[in-house]
């Protein structure tokens, strides 16, 4: 089933809820960067060449961007909508509108992107005011970081739908999130990696999207960037799709 306007209504539901904590939110957003930036970037990176002709905090920073926007609306999917879906029974509540489980699962997935993008605003200025942009197509990175919370949102809903209890996404956290963080050229360029991890790392998403926010923040952008476009498009509709069908079984059964 498709969603239709009405996931337009759970998203404002969502909004109205989080207005409430909205001040964590923004202190969450702003302390791990902050913290990356000078712990890593220009902590350690005194002690690290420049790569591909730049400072390393300035390589560094397009990555934690994209991260951002991966935390923030994984975040928002997995324990904010497991909460939501089992702890308070709103999507029960939800279902008994004219909503469908289309509606409420693209609703929580475009919340969790609009927090996502919130999450990189606030990110990106920062970056800006350390000095660490390089072109002004860095404004982009806004769409791009929606884009990316859009994808890992409807990742983390297909989790949401299978985890029996808030332990279960220990798995995901450790297994799958942490690993992309890590290993999808946040912190160094995958082509450090061995041949084979390579490949792995190509296959994994948080990749494309740090590949396309390093070429907004530095305006270098090229043909081969649709490919980075191409396969985000593809994962993002994929996992919704998967996503809407896993809930629809698990709140219908």
């Amino acid at each position: 089933m498709r969603p239709t306007l009405r996931a337009l209504s759970v998203w404002r539901r969502d909004l109205e809820s989080w207005q409430r904590f909205a001040p964590s939110f923004f202190v969450a957003a702003l302390g791990d960067p902050v913290f990356y930036l000078l712990g890593i970037g220009y902590g350690l990176g005194r002690f690290v060449a420049d790569i591909d002709g730049v400072p390393y905090a300035v390589f560094l920073a397009p990555g934690i961007i994209a991260f951002t926007a991966m935390n923030s609306a994984t975040f928002e999917t997995t324990i904010g909508s497991f909460t939501r879906m089992v702890e308070q029974n709103t999507y029960a509540a939800i279902l008994a509108t004219p909503c469908s489980v289309a509606d409420v699962v693209a609703g929580d997935v475009l919340w969790a992107a609009t927090k996502g993008t919130i999450a990189v605003a606030v990110v990106l200025a920062l970056v800006a005011a350390f000095g660490l942009l390089a072109s002004p197509l860095a404004v982009l990175l806004l769409p791009l970081g929606f884009a990316v919370g859009l994808m890992f949102a409807a990742i983390g809903m297909v989790m949401t739908a299978k985890a029996p209890s808030y332990d279960f996404f220990n798995y995901y956290f450790t297994f799958v999130f942490s690993v992309m963080f890590l290993f999808c050229g946040v912190f160094f360029p995958i082509v450090t990696l061995p041949a084979w991890a390579r490949v792995v790392a190509w296959c994994l998403p948080l990749t494309h999207a740090v590949n396309l926010a390093r070429a907004l923040a530095a305006g270098t952008l090229a043909p081969s960037l649709l490919g980075e476009v191409a396969w985000m498009a593809v994962v993002t509709a994929a996992a919704f799709w998967l996503a809407e069908r896993l809930v629809r079984r698990r709140l219908l059964v």
